[in-house]
């Protein structure tokens, strides 16, 4: 360095401290959730591995105040609604193995775990392994409990049909709008005699009241499964497809989305495999052609502000995956969409 006096200041400043002193406000609020004393920091790799490194808390269910949390972080291990490769049950389990995931998110620039009080409350309890509806009805069931709460619930699946139930909670009172990030639209009818498998969930919720389409946006779609989706264009709901994103660019479509979901409450559900198998191989029913992930993530920082009240991440299937890129991806927007969600919570309550 040429400018001697500047590197005496930084010498000064800098040279005898241990690593886990912070100077700047915003830093240090990071630095005093991973560091615990002088140099030494949280170990990635040590202790039960929870969903985005929070607190293990599975007695909040069944404390009467639930913990007094703000964002209650779920596993839903299910994937008995699969049409095509089983293996989402263990989506949970691979997010949870994610290490170094936050706590800054740098373009938001927040600290989410320092502004929220949140924690992992373990996974939805089944009465079943087997059946498919009896799963459902204890989806509906837990996620009422927190919604009853006052809590944000934020879930990791399972297969896509977790969310139909999860709405059913979230927009029990009041029909919500839904960010839709995914390669399939999922409206499609009852196959096979069953209503809950994951390529029909929000149909479903339209038809039940807790999904409004006109404040539905689906991006990302493609494949060719095209044919199976006209109840999303009859109903509304406005969909952008995969091949759409580089012409129209991603603030464009933010700005569409913003415009479709107004100011009302919002769901936030991101399927997987609405990233290219480049990214996400780990999944159940992969199509080429897809979203990067700097894409979903700069979408999803774009939609920053929106009303979120609950928000999913689903179809991880970590035994496609050799490289764990899929489960890693699938933290990090759970991460973001806890950003969103403690946005929300903040501007509820006026801060």
């Amino acid at each position: 360095m040429s400018d001697q006096d500047k590197l005496g200041r930084l010498r000064a400043k800098y040279g005898d401290i241990p690593g886990g002193v912070i100077f700047d406000p915003a830093f240090k609020r990071v630095a005093d959730l991973q560091f615990k004393g002088g140099d030494k920091r949280v170990w990635p790799w040590a202790n039960v591995a929870t969903l985005l490194d929070a607190p293990y808390r599975p007695d909040v269910p069944d404390l009467p105040d639930f913990g007094d949390l703000d964002v209650a972080l779920v596993g839903v291990p299910m994937d008995l609604g699969v049409t095509n490769r089983a293996g989402a049950r263990l989506g949970p389990r691979a997010v949870r193995a994610i290490e170094r995931i936050g706590p800054y998110e740098h373009v938001l620039r927040m600290v989410p775990a320092a502004d929220a009080r949140v924690a992992d409350i373990g996974d939805v309890p089944f009465r079943s392994r087997f059946s498919l509806e009896d799963c459902h009805e204890d989806i509906e069931a837990f996620f009422k409990k927190i919604v009853a709460a006052g809590v944000i619930p934020l879930a990791v699946g399972g297969d896509h049909s977790i969310t139909g139930s999860i709405l059913k909670a979230v927009g029990e009172k009041r029909p919500v709008g839904m960010l839709h990030i995914d390669a399939h639209c999922d409206t499609s009818g009852v196959y096979e005699g069953s209503k809950f498998h994951h390529g029909g969930p929000f149909r479903k919720a339209v038809l039940d009241g807790v999904l409004d389409p006109e404040r539905t946006i689906q991006i990302g779609i493609r494949g060719g499964a095209e044919f199976l989706w006209e109840f999303s264009y009859e109903s509304g709901m406005t969909v952008i497809h995969a091949e759409e994103v580089t012409g129209l660019g991603v603030p464009a479509i933010i700005e569409k989305a913003r415009e479709v979901l107004g100011t009302g409450p919002v769901y936030v559900s991101f399927d997987v495999d609405s990233l290219d198998p480049a990214f996400a191989p780990g999944t159940g029913t992969p199509e080429i052609g897809g979203l990067t992930s700097r894409e979903v993530l700069e979408i999803l920082r774009g939609l920053n502000g929106l009303d979120v009240v609950g928000g999913d991440v689903v179809e991880v299937a970590p035994q496609y995956d050799a490289t764990s890129n899929t489960a890693h991806a699938a933290a990090q927007v759970l991460f973001d969409i806890f950003c969103m969600s403690v946005t929300a919570l903040q501007a509820r309550r006026g801060l």
